[in-house]
């Protein structure tokens, strides 16, 4: 995860140099909307870089709990950088419009985009295998940013052929409006995903009912109930009641619930699983109390 960060780091500072000479040659706003899409990559991966040495770091006696909800901090900063470059791209794509002005050296404009498009490709694929080993959150908000710079840098290429080789103008900034629209786009994905997890919102129904079935595969459990789970960076947490016969010895009953635990384990790697064992049918939480079980049905909209 920390490679992947100094990767982003730098992938960034070189795109920003090459897009910022590109924006100065030609003048156009869809370079500018590319170019301001990688000065705040950058500066988001320098934040993923901060919230991923926090988010790594073990659980003290302050966060016992550890931090990985720094990640979905870093999130939310991101998107804000993001929403906010989104706005000023708009903002000056409407004044293009209304006051046209040609894109000049289009060639080089052209060139230096196809370059970052080899970078940003390279990054973006080493970005996705990471996420893939660690399930970081904030990996894949920073793959996010990269992976949308390929589609921009498409539209821009093709603003700069109308805008610069075949003379229309008001291509440039209308390419330019459309970008500004992608990024905001993205930007509310990457907001959608953080709060989620500062929220603590349950993991998906399918994880939770993979949950509930590893349980009842060992013959002596009878049901469990108050099944809980949330996320923070990497880890998991699940939390349940295992109902289990009242009259087993407490040796017994403690080694059918650490039993359970390692299948648990085995199924979500990142996992801490804290397991309360309940005597089978003297369940006594109120109805209205209790959380959805997993078993229950969808709900569907009326």
């Amino acid at each position: 995860m920390k490679r992947a960060t100094y990767a982003s780091v730098a992938t960034a500072l070189v795109l920003v140099s090459m897009k910022a000479w590109a924006v100065w040659a030609t003048g156009s706003m869809a370079l500018l909307a590319t170019f301001l899409d990688s000065l705040l990559d950058g500066a988001a991966s320098l934040v993923n870089l901060i919230a991923v040495r926090v988010a790594l770091t073990p659980a003290d006696r302050q966060h016992r709990f550890g931090h990985g909800k720094a990640e979905a901090l870093a999130g939310l900063g991101q998107a804000a950088l993001i929403g906010a470059s989104a706005l000023f791209l708009a903002v000056e794509s409407v004044d293009r419009l209304l006051n046209p002005r040609p894109v000049t050296e289009s060639t080089l404009g052209i060139t230096i985009i196809l370059v970052s498009l080899g970078f940003t490709l390279a990054l973006v694929t080493y970005q996705r295998y990471v996420q893939r080993q660690t399930g970081s959150l904030a990996i894949a908000a920073d793959s996010l940013h990269y992976a949308s710079d390929v589609i921009l840098n498409i539209g821009v290429i093709t603003a700069l052929v109308i805008a610069g080789v075949f003379g229309i103008p008001w291509a440039d900034p209308v390419v330019a409006l459309a970008l500004a629209a992608w990024i905001a786009h993205a930007a509310w994905e990457i907001v959608s995903r953080s709060t989620s997890e500062l929220m603590d919102k349950e993991l998906p129904r399918e994880d939770r009912l993979r949950i509930e079935e590893i349980a009842l595969s060992n013959p002596q459990v009878h049901t469990i109930h108050d099944l809980r789970t949330r996320t923070a960076g990497r880890t998991v947490f699940i939390q349940f009641h295992l109902e289990i016969p009242g009259d087993m010895p407490l040796r017994q009953a403690h080694d059918i619930a650490d039993g359970v635990e390692l299948a648990i384990a085995a199924e979500f790697p990142d996992a801490e699983v804290l397991i309360h064992q309940d005597p089978a049918g003297q369940e006594t939480v109120p109805e209205d109390m209790r959380p959805e079980s997993p078993m229950a049905p969808a709900p569907t909209s009326a």
